[in-house]
């Protein structure tokens, strides 16, 4: 697990370019924060990074985006689901369980216990109401990402 810190919408996107720098296909990302906290821009910034072309939006009403890019990016937000059954509905475990591409989840927190075994979280937040300073907190769930957490951690460092 490691931290970081930004101190406005540009050194957020800039940290979301070095994570899509090193990110693995197959890799799920877990994005947590509160809204505003800058979980879109960190997608668009990666998503862009990784070669997609054209506008990347959160999928707050459609449930999942799919970009293509070097690899396809299936983009999930959760925010608007009520119950784990609405996430069959969506297809959420075809793409998460083996995934191919890259799955980024916003919201995984609503359903902790529907996440796959082995992913890495990324939890965002305000330091400040009024603040654009966010705290970015890298960790890997289960044993698969340890070593990709390890190496963004002195990539990031090296880099920002």
């Amino acid at each position: 697990m490691f931290t970081c810190t930004t101190n406005s919408p540009e050194e957020t996107a800039h940290l979301a370019e070095l994570v899509g720098q090193k990110i693995r296909e197959g890799t799920v990302l877990g994005l947590e924060g509160d809204l505003g906290s800058g979980k879109t821009l960190f997608v668009q910034s990666l998503a862009h990074t990784l070669g997609v072309e054209g506008e990347v939006t959160s999928p707050t009403f459609n449930l999942m985006n799919v970009y293509e890019g070097i690899c396809p990016i299936y983009h999930f937000d959760l925010y608007r689901l009520e119950t784990e059954d609405e996430l069959e509905d969506i297809g959420f475990y075809e793409y998460t369980e083996d995934p191919e591409g890259i799955v980024v989840i916003e919201w995984p927190d609503k359903f902790p216990q529907c996440m796959p075994e082995d992913y890495v979280e990324v939890r965002i937040e305000r330091m400040g109401t009024e603040s654009t300073k966010r705290r970015f907190t890298f960790a890997s769930v289960g044993e698969r990402n340890q070593e990709f957490i390890k190496e963004l951690e002195s990539f990031v460092y090296l880099s920002h």
